[in-house]
């Protein structure tokens, strides 16, 4: 697909994009629920870490496969390129504005204040198990995106809007792999805690925040499309080991204590 025709559209390729991942998150639920429903405790308790697994190796294997092609400065660091050029060039001041303060949904010192806050009351609750997961989830992505920054040292695309600046290194996005581990974790830390009714809402609103912050970060230039996509990748496979690990724990729990 062409660079500049994708800048040209690009809130209304951005309003699809929201619609699609919002419909499949809800399919997906749907979906999942039904195949609860249909499987016995057993083929759910084989099913649950095999999953994480496979969920964790490929999006391992998504990242490493951007990596590559950006160290490599091969076809996708050329796309991101041309669309961040292109993105310059007809992005409009107003839309702009606007993305940048939502953005801010996934800034380090948003994410963080929340977080802490979260992690209070999951103690407040006497849900420790919860908290320990919780708060060793947003570390971890802090920590495993500091060392990524670190190691590929990849510069920021250029834009004059002014509205966000950002200082450290572009690859891969920050606000793309916080905003999957918090708001997956959160909706995680919900679905445990709150009745079955609620849990459809929780799914939909995590999915429509993931997307909005990571694709606002292209938007704005601040990023490149492949940092977004490995930010994705790599907050992905951390808040699924990090939330599988936590529900095995959980589940071990509760047959002890029935037991």
């Amino acid at each position: 697909m062409d660079a500049e025709w994708i800048s040209r559209h690009a809130l209304s390729i951005w309003a699809a994009l929201l619609a699609i991942a919002l419909g499949a998150a809800d399919l997906a639920w749907r979906r999942a629920v039904r195949r609860r429903e249909d499987q016995d405790a057993a083929a759910r308790a084989l099913l649950r870490p095999a999953t994480t697994i496979a969920v964790v190796v490929a999006m391992l294997a998504i990242a490493a496969a951007i990596a590559v092609e950006i160290r490599d400065a091969a076809g996708l660091a050329a796309f991101d390129a041309a669309l961040a050029g292109q993105l310059r060039a007809n992005m409009p001041e107003a839309a702009l504005r606007a993305i940048a303060l939502l953005t801010h949904a996934g800034d380090a010192l948003v994410l963080g204040v929340a977080a802490a806050a979260v992690f209070v009351v999951l103690l407040w609750r006497r849900h420790r198990h919860l908290a320990g997961a919780w708060i060793a989830a947003l570390l971890g992505t802090a920590l495993i995106n500091a060392a990524l920054k670190g190691w590929f040292r990849r510069e920021r695309p250029l834009h004059d809007h002014g509205f966000i600046v950002e200082q450290s290194y572009s690859f891969p996005s920050g606000h793309a792999s916080g905003s999957m581990v918090f708001y997956g974790m959160l909706a995680y830390v919900l679905l445990v805690l709150c009745p079955p009714r609620w849990h459809r809402t929780i799914v939909v609103a995590a999915v429509a925040m993931i997307t909005l912050v990571g694709v606002s970060r292209i938007l704005l230039q601040v990023h490149y499309f492949s940092d977004v996509l490995a930010g994705y990748a790599t907050g992905l496979a951390w808040v699924t080991l990090c939330a599988g690990s936590a529900e095995y724990v959980r589940l071990r729990e509760g047959r002890k204590a029935v037991s």
